[in-house]
Order: structure tokens, then C-alpha cells, then sequence
């Protein structure tokens, strides 16, 4: 009786809280019972016990525990509730649940059944949680849900630091924010600053598109992404990635670093360099940085193309479906049939048009072609015409390697299974060309003026030429031929700066490696002789007839 008086005394009020500034609790400090309607001593299952029933609540320190019904353990300094749990932590954390275990020596909760946990910025519900007063540490390994009033978080385990307000997820981690779904891995997240913390896998999906990386944050307040590792921003049109990726949802604008690379969708085209800028509302991306490339694979060939910066526009229906591609500075160009250089181009991908400028200058296997601006058209993937504006000059090597030469105002070249096959030149047209016997002898040289001029080419060499306005023309012998007369006026041979494939690709794409054939070894013979070497065939050069003059 008198036990159970102090806590009658105490069954008809709740306790006050304790200051919040009152010290925790040493480990070992007693349970403390408060109230209880009845009270009840005896042994359970060997130990000794008091069994509380009705409006039962406990302290220890500044944590109160609440209850139906419970089972103290006075040897152990611990107990057992049932029914309407509910620990209170510092008058800020809340814990309830169907039934709870608690440790005052360790300071340790375990609740069980239709767990819940709240503090002023969150809800955790779960079906078993266990609390670490001590560390301010809960834990849950059976699935947990948080909502907070911005999102809402599902995950398998999960840790929870009371004091910092961060969570730690692990497992089938699901974070739903107002615009966007998150899955990951492993996920830390603040509930205070709302920025979530990722350690794996992780993909964002949204209305604006995709968001996939492997390590970062994500600010689901000011929806900005600081990503790492195999970042990449997706969009219905482009792909953009790189070691590095800054996205801010709200500008719809994201800068990547390191390894960028930009596919589009539509077309197997890609574009790398070191750094990589988006303007999602304006369907632009920007590659800079160490000379990015831009690789074009169509059914025919790869063109590659490669300069200071390259400017990618996305299509703008119905205008231009495909878009647009712009490059400046030290352009380069490579394809199998095609090399060139020039300072700014723009590739129109909507009709297959490529615009050159400042300087330029392409190569077509043994044929040079430079003018003041050039536009190549392109048909089924294959080159179908050039087109030179202003100065346009076209030099030629033959077997003797002397140099063919065409010049005029504008030049028109027409192709043919990659070879030139016809060129018309319109204005000021003037040629200078090499009779040759038999590829092997110059037997002169055609000089010819013409206000227009019609080049025809079999097999990559000159078969005839049409002088359409006003000819002039003149056949110097060889022994006549001056060193003057052997170069137009402006002839300037640029074959040193023809780019390889290899100046073109630089560091970003690697070079295409060629399978190695299978060798046999050949079986040895005691009494095969040894083979006196062959002298090598003579190769005859090839006969090529003259040009026509007409």
C-alpha cells in the first residue's frame, strides 16, 4: 500500500515537463514511475516484476514514457509496455507504437506495431523502430515511410539522428518530391535544409526529363542537382553527361565537366569535350574545351568534326525538325572521302547542308578546293555538290605529281560515288592542266581562259574540258614552259594541313581497331630446303589519254 500511494497520487494528472535544459541522464539512473491506476507485484517467468495497469507513465531524466499497461523490472532497471505506447523525448520527439521495450542503463527503445515517430519537420512510420536516447540514433530494418511537408521517402532501412535531423536510407530508397521521383540506393537526407544526399545509382524522373548519377545532392527546395560520377541529364531530345553535372530545374539549365558527352536521339549523333552547357527552354547545348568532336554516323559513312566549341540547336517543328549544329574556331573535318579546315561552319542537319567560312579549305582525295566560303550538300548520306563562293581555286596532283589547277569567280563541283566527277567554273574562269604520255612524260601544258568552263572527270583524272564564253587557250611545250607558267596566280598547296583522322578524334573518341587474323603456324620439314628469295614483278604504269580540248 504504501508503494502504490505516491503513484495514485500522480494517476489523476499528467507530470509536468522537465526544463529542456536539464542534463541527460547518466547511464544506470533508475526508472522513475509516475502514475498508475493499479499496481500489481509478482514474478515473471522467474523475475521479479511490477505489473502496472491503467494510465501508466515512467521518467528518466527529460523522457517520459506512456502507456496501457506495463511490466517494470526492478532488478534490470528496465520494462515492457503494451497498448498506446508513447515515448516523449525533450518535449520535441514523439514516438508511439503497439508495444515497446526500454533500457534505462543502455537508454535503448525498441516499439513495435504501427510505429510512429514525429518531430516538429517530419513522420516516420514503421513497424519496428528501434531508439538509442543516448546517441539521439532510430533505426528501422522492415521498411519505413517519412513525410515531411514538402516529400514523402519510403525505403527498407533507415537510420534517423534526432539531434542533426538527417536520415540515412539504404535499399529500394523512394523519395517523391512535387515534381520529381527519386530512386537510389543509398540516400542521406536533411530535413531541415531538404537537400538529399545520394551514394549510388540514383535517378530522378521528371516532367522536365531525367536526371541519372552515381554520387551528389539534390536541393528539393531550390531544385538544383550537384551530381558526380556518370552524370547525365535527359531529355525527350538529347542526352547530356560527364564526371561532373550541375542542373538547376527552375532555369531548366545544367552545366556538365569532364568527359562531357551529348547524344541526340533522333540521330546518331554525338558531341564530346570537357565541358558541356544546356538551356533546356532554348534547345541549346554548348561543348567546349580541349576541341570537342562531333561524331555523325549515317548508313554510308562517319563524319567526325571537331573545333573550339561546338553549338548544338534542337530542331524547331515545322521549320527544322533535325536542328542545327554551329562550330568556330579551328574547324576540322574527316571522313573517309572528305577532310577540311576552315573557322566557322554551320551544319543544317534538316537538309543535310554544311556552310564553311573564313578560310576554308577541302580535300577530296588527290583534289584541293579552297575559296572564300564553301557549301557542301549532301544526298543520302553521300557528298552530292560543293559549292564555292568568291576566289574559288581547285589544285590536283596527277601520277608525276605536277599540280592541276582551276580557278574562277564561283566553282560548282558535282559528286559521284566520292569522286568528283564534274566542275563547273562560272566567271573568270582559268585552267592549267598537264598532257601526260602515258603517265610516265609531260608533253606540255593546257593554259585556257573563259568567262565560264566545264570540267569532266573520269576515274579521278581530267577527261575533257568545255570552254563556253570567250575561250582563250594556248599548249606550252615542255621546253617552252616557264617556272611561271606552271602556277595560277593565288596557287597556294596546303597538303600539310590536311587533318588526319587522328588530329580530328584527338581524345575523345578512340580510334576504330581492326580484328587480328587467326595465324597458323606452318609445320616444319627435316627435308624442306630453304627457298631462294623472288625477285619482285615490275609494275607497269598505267596508260591515261590526254585531255580534250574543245
Amino acid at each position: 500500500m504504501l508503494l502504490l500511494l505516491p503513484a495514485q497520487a500522480w494517476a489523476q494528472q499528467r507530470p509536468a515537463a522537465r526544463p529542456a535544459n536539464q542534463p541527460t541522464p547518466q547511464k544506470g539512473q533508475q526508472i522513475e514511475l509516475l502514475t498508475a491506476s493499479e499496481l500489481q507485484g509478482g514474478d515473471f517467468n522467474g523475475v521479479e516484476i511490477r505489473k502496472l495497469i491503467g494510465n501508466v507513465s515512467f521518467r528518466q531524466g527529460t523522457t517520459l514514457l506512456y502507456c496501457d499497461s506495463a511490466y517494470q523490472y526492478t532488478e534490470r532497471n528496465s520494462l515492457e509496455a503494451f497498448s498506446n505506447v508513447r515515448i516523449i523525448q525533450n518535449d520535441t520527439i514523439t514516438i508511439t507504437g503497439d508495444r515497446g521495450t526500454y533500457d534505462g542503463d543502455t537508454r535503448k527503445a525498441r516499439m513495435t506495431g504501427n510505429v510512429t515517430m514525429r518531430d516538429p519537420r517530419m513522420t516516420l512510420t514503421t513497424q519496428l523502430l528501434d531508439y538509442d536516447l543516448t546517441n539521439n540514433l532510430a533505426y528501422y530494418s522492415t521498411g519505413g515511410h517519412l513525410q515531411d511537408p514538402e516529400n514523402t521517402l519510403d525505403s527498407q532501412f533507415g537510420y534517423y539522428n534526432t539531434q542533426s535531423k538527417v536520415f540515412s536510407f539504404k535499399r529500394n530508397v523512394k523519395l517523391i518530391t512535387k515534381e520529381n521521383t527519386i530512386d537510389t540506393d543509398t540516400l542521406q537526407y536533411n530535413t531541415i535544409s531538404k537537400i538529399a544526399y545520394f551514394f549510388g545509382p540514383t535517378r530522378i524522373k521528371g516532367k522536365q526529363g531525367n536526371l541519372y548519377a552515381e554520387n551528389g545532392n539534390y536541393n528539393t527546395i531550390t531544385k538544383i542537382s550537384n551530381f558526380a560520377r556518370n552524370a547525365k541529364i535527359e531529355t525527350p531530345n538529347y542526352l547530356l553527361g560527364g564526371d561532373k553535372l550541375y542542373y538547376d530545374e527552375a532555369r531548366q539549365y545544367g552545366v556538365a565537366t569532364g568527359r562531357v558527352s551529348m547524344t541526340s536521339k533522333k540521330d546518331n549523333l554525338v558531341i564530346r569535350g570537357d565541358v558541356g552547357r544546356y538551356w533546356r527552354a532554348q534547345g541549346r547545348a554548348k561543348v567546349y574545351g580541349s576541341q570537342p568532336v562531333m561524331r555523325n554516323i549515317n548508313a554510308k559513312d562517319t563524319l567526325y568534326l571537331a573545333a573550339d566549341t561546338l553549338v548544338s540547336l534542337e530542331g524547331r517543328p515545322p521549320q527544322n525538325k533535325a536542328g542545327v549544329i554551329y562550330a568556330y574556331r579551328k574547324v576540322r573535318i574527316f571522313r573517309s572521302d572528305l577532310q577540311g579546315r576552315c573557322d566557322s561552319l554551320t551544319y543544317d542537319r534538316q537538309d543535310s547542308i554544311i556552310y564553311l567560312s573564313h578560310d576554308p579549305v577541302l580535300w577530296n582525295k588527290g583534289n584541293q578546293l579552297t575559296a572564300d566560303s564553301m557549301q557542301i550538300q549532301q544526298r543520302k548520306g553521300q557528298i552530292d555538290q560543293m559549292r564555292l563562293f568568291g576566289h574559288a581555286f581547285s589544285i590536283g596532283q596527277d601520277t608525276l605529281l605536277n599540280f592541276n589547277q582551276v580557278k574562277g569567280r564561283n566553282m560548282v563541283a558535282y559528286f559521284r560515288d566520292k569522286s568528283i566527277k564534274k566542275i563547273d567554273v562560272l566567271g573568270n574562269a582559268e585552267s592549267l592542266y598537264y598532257a601526260l604520255e602515258g603517265d610516265t612524260a609531260v608533253s606540255g601544258v593546257n593554259k585556257s581562259l573563259s568567262a565560264t568552263m566545264a570540267l569532266r572527270f573520269q576515274e579521278g583524272k581530267l577527261n575533257t574540258i568545255s570552254f563556253l564564253t570567250n575561250p582563250e587557250a594556248q599548249f606550252i611545250p615542255p621546253n617552252d614552259l616557264k617556272p611561271e607558267d606552271a602556277k595560277l596566280k593565288d596557287f597556294r598547296w596546303r597538303a600539310t594541313e590536311r587533318p588526319t583522322r587522328r588530329q580530328t578524334l584527338g581524345k575523345h573518341f578512340a580510334l576504330p581497331t581492326k580484328a587480328k587474323k587467326k595465324t597458323t603456324p606452318a609445320k616444319k620439314s627435316s627435308t624442306a630446303k630453304k627457298a631462294a628469295p623472288k625477285k619482285p614483278a615490275a609494275v607497269k604504269p598505267k596508260a591515261t589519254s590526254k585531255p580534250v580540248r574543245k
